[in-house]
């Protein structure tokens, strides 16, 4: 039967059958790589890929038709999984997808994910996300077919007289009412070369970052004399989970925190300790907390995957290093680590106390392994508790403001912690995640109240094992977009806390403010910067 004779009806399945995957190759052509610029203005354009391609299609037939539809099939797709990840790491990194760097931070989601919402959950959402991009590309592929159907070779040239026509009154249109996202153009096209020249910045900037390591500025300070001021002390060092300056400075966390810094530089006068505050601009936002670690006590810069494990690799001397050479214990207590960490080896510790260490026999907080008031008292005892001991450099991770932020712990009598059992009716009293994440509300008044119990746990802690010790408090990046909003600053809080203001003195610099509330417009230093200026600060 001649193309021509077929029926109305018949014509009409063809028409809607190709209708489904113009609209198909329209959306996902538009769809936006930013989480905020998902809304139905931006849908509503003709990307010219669209009808180039289609264009394409109907000038091919038999086997050639065949190879060109299963090729825009798998193009497709691959810009519809690339579009995806970038709405994933904006929305939890506040960055775009790098396909060079961030294989690693599919384990860590999923870790994350299985942690948040199960097991068998989280197996059933990729499963059912995997059935969809799947599915999407079977049905784009079957409504192409539509094309050796209804196109004839003579339509051609009145096909690019159409979307001429439709690009020019789009154009003129999107002009006339000020709205330039409905013009006709190639957005593809920027798309591709933006990911290429992503890649390609990716390779020059390890050269440039071999170059930061080769120089380490600390290289001329002779090792006798580094940190003099405080030998003798036990240095710790405390990363706050997700504690950024949304916490203390958005409207909806300000009065909590603020509130409860007070409560605690009242506390700790009671104990005879002062406090200065400060910012540091972390490398990395929403997560990848190993990043800021990192940075801060190398000296370098560590904002990618690669730049971490090319410090790893490295001979760079860690401030935990430089502790340890001037006669310092270095301990590392991280209450997350529940796998080998090789990585570990670079810092160099005499003992790490990973979560199998720590003794912890109590309900897990979700994928938080234990509350921080355990990890604090468990560090105390395992390290602190013997005498004739050397003096202790501690880096300590915190973990129970790590998103789902369910349960939320609540400090309990330090005499009673034990062995993390009193903790359980807690976990088993608090509410599921996806009972939390089901509201945006919920999920921010849960976050705020875990780095309100992070920040009540160290301030009773200061307060009591304060002894002899210099104790530095930072977080290490801010939470998800879904706390701060889009465009929040990278700015982190740091607080250095002793009996002795002597050693407060010496950190002089403006930046450094009397107390735990950091100045209100923050300014910060990079993170990188902490290790030189600590360093020389207590060194003659």
């Amino acid at each position: 039967m001649n193309r021509a004779d077929l029926a109305w009806p018949c014509r009409a399945r063809i028409f809607f059958r190709l209708a489904i995957g113009v609209l198909l190759l329209v959306a996902i052509f538009n769809l936006p790589v930013h989480p905020g610029d998902l809304m139905p203005l931006n849908f509503v354009r003709l990307p010219l890929e669209v009808p180039l391609l289609l264009i394409i299609l109907a000038w091919t037939s038999g086997c050639s038709f065949r190879a060109v539809r299963l090729l825009t099939v798998i193009f497709t797709s691959l810009v519809l999984l690339l579009k995806l990840a970038d709405l994933g790491t904006h929305a939890a990194f506040s960055r775009p997808f790098n396909p060079l760097l961030d294989a690693k931070i599919l384990h860590d989601g999923w870790n994350l994910l299985s942690g948040t919402v199960g097991l068998y959950e989280a197996i059933a959402i990729i499963a059912s996300a995997l059935l969809c991009w799947l599915f999407t590309g079977v049905l784009l592929h079957w409504s192409l077919g539509a094309l050796r159907l209804i196109v004839q070779r003579r339509h051609l040239l009145f096909a690019a007289a159409a979307v001429f026509a439709v690009g020019l009154a789009g154009n003129l249109f999107a002009r006339l009412s000020n709205t330039p996202d409905l013009r006709a153009d190639l957005r593809l096209l920027p798309f591709i070369t933006e990911r290429m020249a992503l890649m390609r910045r990716s390779i020059i900037d390890l050269r440039i970052y071999e170059a930061e390591l080769a120089h380490d500025p600390l290289s001329m300070l002779p090792p006798a004399k580094r940190l003099m001021h405080l030998r003798g002390m036990d240095v710790i060092m405390v990363f706050v989970e997700s504690y950024g300056a949304s916490a203390i400075n958005a409207p909806p966390y300000a009065p909590a925190t603020r509130w409860r810094l007070q409560k605690m530089q009242d506390e700790l006068a009671l104990a005879g300790l002062h406090a200065k505050s400060s910012w540091l601009l972390s490398p990395t936002s929403g997560g990848l907390s190993w990043l800021a670690h990192g940075a801060l006590l190398s000296g370098t810069w560590t904002d990618s995957q690669q730049r971490y494990d090319r410090l790893i690799a490295s001979e760079r001397q860690s401030l935990n290093a430089i502790f340890r050479e001037s006669g310092w214990r270095s301990i590392a207590v991280m209450p997350a680590i529940v796998l080998d960490w090789p990585e570990a080896a670079y810092f160099g510790y005499e003992r790490v106390l990973a979560a199998g260490d720590l003794g912890y026999e109590g309900l897990p907080f979700n994928w938080v392994t234990m509350p921080d008031q355990y990890t604090l008292a468990a560090f105390e005892r395992e390290e602190r508790t013997q005498s004739g001991r050397p003096a202790v450099f501690a880096e300590i991770a915190l973990i129970s403001s790590h998103a789902p932020w369910t349960p939320v712990p609540r400090v309990v009598d330090w005499s009673r912690v034990g062995d993390g059992t009193i903790f359980n009716t807690q976990v088993r009293a608090g509410q599921s995640p996806a009972a939390v994440w089901a509201d945006e509300h919920t999920i921010r008044d849960h976050y705020i109240r875990t780095i309100d119990y992070a920040l009540e746990t160290l301030g009773q802690y200061m307060a009591r094992f304060s002894e002899n010790t210099l104790f530095i408090i930072l977080g290490d990046h801010q939470p998800a977009q879904i706390i701060t909003g889009q465009n929040a600053t990278r700015a982190v809080p740091i607080h250095i806390v002793a009996k002795d203001p002597a050693l407060l003195a010496r950190l002089s610099g403006q930046e450094w403010t009397q107390g735990l509330l950091p100045a209100p417009d923050p300014a910060p230093r990079r993170m990188d910067e902490f290790r030189e200026a600590f360093v020389r600060a207590f060194s003659p």
